[in-house]
């Protein structure tokens, strides 16, 4: 089984979203590592929950961190390959030191972006991952990530669901989707059904 998409699940929590997400072949699984976020992960949970997994890669969300401070913390976690962070400039400066690269931005903050930074992402091999609060998308902002799309890889993570992912996919061109998953009820026990449906969506047969 593979998914006809690119596919990243965003601040993985707990085992079970992923070993759910290694074993419907996402590309990738996100870890928060802001100290200050109630989804952090330290070391040794990442440690714990990455050792029961294999054939996906790891990425490495930051928010507001120093290049400095990112790439020690990463020391602590050495099976990250990837790393998203939300500052273009200080992205930037990290090609060619051994991470593949993803640019967090808000959907209000791209709608203002110049053409020439999707261009410029693209060029540097960077993943725009767009995201944000609101949950419905407008006519208008699927034009503005049709343009990007044209321009840079753009993997969306907002307005997404089982009746409109395929669509989505399709009349903007975009590389791929991320998804959240959610905290479980108990230790083992949670609600995948969404998650689920949306993945069943983008299998293909190999």
């Amino acid at each position: 089984m593979a998914l006809s998409t690119f596919v990243k699940i965003n601040s993985i929590t707990n085992l079970t979203d992923a070993r759910y997400g290694a074993g419907m072949n996402v590309n990738l699984l996100g870890f928060n590592l802001d100290s200050n976020s109630d989804k952090y992960i330290s070391h040794s949970v990442f440690k714990e929950i990455s050792g029961w997994l294999s054939g996906v890669d790891f990425v490495g969300e930051f928010t507001h961190e120093s290049i400095h401070g990112l790439l020690e913390i990463l020391k602590e976690y050495p099976t990250i390959t990837w790393i998203e962070y939300d500052r273009i400039e200080e992205l930037k400066a990290l090609v060619g030191k051994g991470y593949s690269l993803i640019y967090r931005m808000d959907l209000e903050e791209v709608r203002k972006i110049e053409p020439q930074v999707a261009k410029s992402l693209g060029q540097s091999g960077i993943i725009f991952h767009v995201v944000s609060k609101q949950d419905t998308l407008s006519e208008d902002d699927l034009k503005v990530l049709k343009n990007l799309a044209e321009k840079c890889k753009v993997i969306l993570g907002t307005g997404i669901n089982v009746q409109s992912v395929r669509t989505l996919l399709d009349n903007t061109g975009i590389y791929g989707i991320s998804l959240s998953g959610s905290d479980e009820i108990k230790p083992g026990l949670k609600d995948m059904d969404e998650l689920a449906e949306i993945l069943e969506q983008l299998e293909i047969e190999e």
